[in-house]
């Protein structure tokens, strides 16, 4: 009797191919998700194999994981450039245009994105589409006339709704709200991701515009996809 191939989970298929653009000597920006953790576990094994880098985490159960696994790190106030950055996506489309933040690290993986030298996305192939939108964008807000913001992002053409957690509003590390926010189709990322920061109680929001250089993802059949 043939025996079935047995295929690689699609996440740790594309977070341990990210870790080929791991050199030694980096900075290497380490992002927050169920498929970063992939990345992360590899480099984890990397570094007990004698690998020199160190690493930049992007929320505080990153920061808990790699410590585990003894990758050095970094504080971010120590750091002016970072070499390349792992992280995660929720929706991509062609143009490498992104919706992150669906695990509450937005702000800080786009404060990490926006000094990396050579940004790697990592995603499942579901996780493509040809116009974004299909997938709320996080907005993190602060608490102080949350209110008035979410009437402003509501005046944008979405339907705003705070996350929650636990049955309480969810907590980012940086003390904030996130509301999800969903629209019908995002024609034009750039323009919303600027008119979104604009509302004076944003502090960031999940549209990652221009910012990736790789999206590494799979074809459902153990194969590697690429867009650069």
């Amino acid at each position: 009797m043939k025996r079935k191939q047995t295929i690689m989970n699609p996440k740790q298929l594309v977070g341990e191919k990210a870790t080929e653009h791991i050199k030694e000597g980096m900075i290497v920006g380490l992002g927050t998700g169920s498929t970063a953790y992939f990345a992360i576990m590899k480099i984890g094994e990397m570094v007990k194999n004698g690998l020199n880098i160190k690493g930049v985490p992007t929320s505080k159960a990153t920061e808990e994981l790699a410590l585990s696994l003894n990758i050095p790190l970094l504080n971010i106030s120590e750091v002016k450039k970072i070499d390349v950055t792992i992280d995660g996506a929720d929706e991509y489309d062609s143009h490498k245009n992104l919706i992150k933040g669906g695990g509450g690290a937005l702000l800080r993986e786009k404060i990490i994105a926006s000094i990396t030298r050579f940004y790697v996305i990592i995603a499942d192939k579901a996780k493509g589409c040809d116009i974004l939108g299909d997938f709320a964008v996080p907005v993190e807000i602060t608490p102080f006339a949350k209110e008035i913001t979410i009437n402003q992002l509501k005046a944008l053409g979405c339907e705003p709704k705070f996350r929650e957690k636990d049955g309480k509003l969810f907590i980012t590390d940086n003390q904030n709200y996130i509301t999800d926010c969903k629209f019908k189709e995002i024609k034009n990322p750039k323009e919303l991701e600027a008119k979104m920061n604009a509302i004076p109680g944003v502090v960031e929001n999940g549209l990652f515009v221009g910012m990736a250089n790789l999206i590494i993802s799979e074809d459902g059949e153990g194969g590697i996809l690429q867009i650069d």
